[in-house]
């Protein structure tokens, strides 16, 4: 079973950016579609952007779009989300999460959590001046 921790979180100045790792253990996270989440202070967790495994396919939200972009190293086990241009309105707990269904349902099911497990503790991501 994958595990998955993320890390990279931090506080920035609106603007600024951040690079959040997810890194797998237990599997190879090559196997998986991943997703990018994301919980502000008393909201639902929201879906953030997911990365398929077979062509590298991407889905972002519309909140992010142009503003994010998700990437994987398979080398090092790793999906990355890069955040540009960071707004208070993305101040929140990020998670990573991977895919419970075959990679081709990917673009039906993203960003829905409900379709996503194997949670980890999260990162903080603060924007704030």
């Amino acid at each position: 079973q994958v595990q998955l921790v993320e890390s990279g979180g931090g506080s920035v100045q609106p603007g600024g950016s951040l690079r959040l790792s997810c890194v797998a253990s237990g599997v190879g996270l090559r196997h998986f579609p991943v997703g990018w989440f994301r919980q502000a202070p008393g909201k639902g967790r929201e879906g953030v952007s997911c990365i398929s495994t077979s062509d590298g396919s991407t889905y972002y939200a519309d909140s992010v779009k142009d503003r994010f972009t998700i990437f994987r190293d398979n080398a090092k086990n790793t999906v990355y989300l890069q955040m540009d241009g960071l707004k208070p309105e993305d101040t929140a707990l990020y998670y990573c999460g991977s895919f419970h269904l075959e990679d081709r349902y990917l673009g039906r099911y993203c960003p829905n959590p409900d379709f996503f497990g194997s949670w980890g503790q999260g990162t903080q991501v603060t924007v704030s001046s």
